[in-house]
């Protein structure tokens, strides 16, 4: 990754065309000024079309989960909602079923021509800590608009498993949007006709590529985990550090091919599609339809330029599936529509891609726990 640190300065982004801003581009705007680091950047900090966010050096523990309303400061809330600080100088345990609020090492001075959007990196996803990213004054979690200038921060609500964590932990990664990057129905079947988007031979394009689950499995009939409850530790910090057994059920398929979702439980699952992001586009799994409420598909991460893409040595990674049943058991179906992965354009094609020199932990996945379990 040194190679990406080391290039020349780039081109301002009010001078970029519409689309996902790459890694060099992101590059630029922390050299800028519009992305401010309070610590230097990582090495290994930004990823093909992100930026990896990192934990400050203290955590909150706050009553509940909230929003800012317009043109009220998070740290005015958290002053009201705070019952005791953590400090992450070293490192510290974070509890299921609490919330924590983190201000995050990086702040924003988006020019008014970017926004930006957060997700859970895919290891965070896959441990089923739910983290959100807010700003002052905006209503929504997740969204930084155009012009926005101040303190960044995470929320974060281990669900299955207690984890450790510290000051530079980095659980959320950030993508930089200049105007509309989402490509249409019509660039999404021509995108597809000369790149292969998914393995099935007659995809199904209705505002993205549908996404269906796979409960068929390997040779062996391995088809997912369930998580256990009652476990002890994960140090996000520390990958392959946990025995798979102490924490997770393996799931064999069976002659119905179908699965109960028992309620509140965690799955890890695979897509039955393999998924191939080409180095022009960046990708993101949305619902598929908001209407199917008893079961949700926790989207971890976004997929980055070059995820199974042949030139890295793949020819398609399946997408991994973090599922939790609501109030109600339910059957999932093999090959059931769970969601739609959505292409956006890139600005232009990221000077290094995943799996390429990166270390990727992910490319050419098929079923896979986080980098944490070995």
């Amino acid at each position: 990754m040194a190679k990406v640190q080391t290039k020349a300065r780039h081109k301002p982004a009010s001078a970029t065309k519409p689309g996902i801003l790459p890694v060099q581009a992101i590059r630029g705007l922390i050299e800028a000024g519009h992305v401010r680091v309070a610590q230097p950047l990582l090495p290994n900090q930004l990823q093909p079309a992100s930026l990896d966010l990192r934990l400050g050096a203290k955590a909150f523990r706050v009553r509940a989960s909230f929003l800012p309303g317009p043109e009220t400061r998070v740290a005015a809330k958290l002053a009201d909602l705070q019952l005791h600080a953590i400090d992450l100088s070293k490192s510290a345990v974070l509890e299921t079923g609490c919330v924590y609020l983190v201000p995050l090492l990086e702040s924003m001075a988006l020019p008014k021509t970017l926004a930006a959007a957060s997700n859970p990196k895919s290891s965070t996803g896959r441990l089923d800590v739910f983290t959100r990213v807010i700003a002052d004054g905006v209503a929504a979690f997740d969204q930084v608009p155009g012009g926005y200038e101040g303190p960044l921060y995470a929320e974060i609500c281990p669900q299955t498993f207690p984890i450790v964590v510290r000051q530079g932990s980095r659980l959320s990664q950030m993508r930089f949007r200049v105007g509309a990057s989402e490509d249409s129905d019509l660039a999404l079947i021509e995108l597809n006709s000369r790149e292969k988007l998914v393995s099935a031979e007659q995809p199904d394009i209705a505002r993205g590529i549908a996404l269906s689950v796979d409960l068929v499995g390997d040779k062996s009939g391995l088809v997912g985990y369930r998580a256990k409850r009652h476990t002890g530790l994960v140090d996000v910090d520390a990958p392959g550090s946990c025995r798979v057994v102490d924490f997770w059920e393996p799931i064999r398929s069976d002659d119905a091919k179908r699965l109960i979702l028992d309620p509140d439980q965690f799955y890890i699952l695979a897509s039955k599609e393999a998924v191939h992001v080409p180095p022009t586009h960046a990708a993101e799994m949305v619902p598929f339809n908001p209407l199917v409420g008893e079961f949700r598909v926790h989207y971890a991460g976004f997929f980055d330029p070059g995820f199974g893409h042949a030139a890295a040595g793949g020819t398609g990674a399946k997408a991994v599936l973090e599922v939790r049943s609501h109030k109600v058991p339910f059957i999932l179906e093999d090959g059931q529509i769970v969601g739609r992965l959505i292409y956006e354009r890139m600005a232009e094609v990221p000077e290094v891609l995943y799996g390429s020199g990166l270390k990727s932990n992910y490319q050419g996945q098929g079923l896979k726990l986080s980098k944490h379990f070995k």
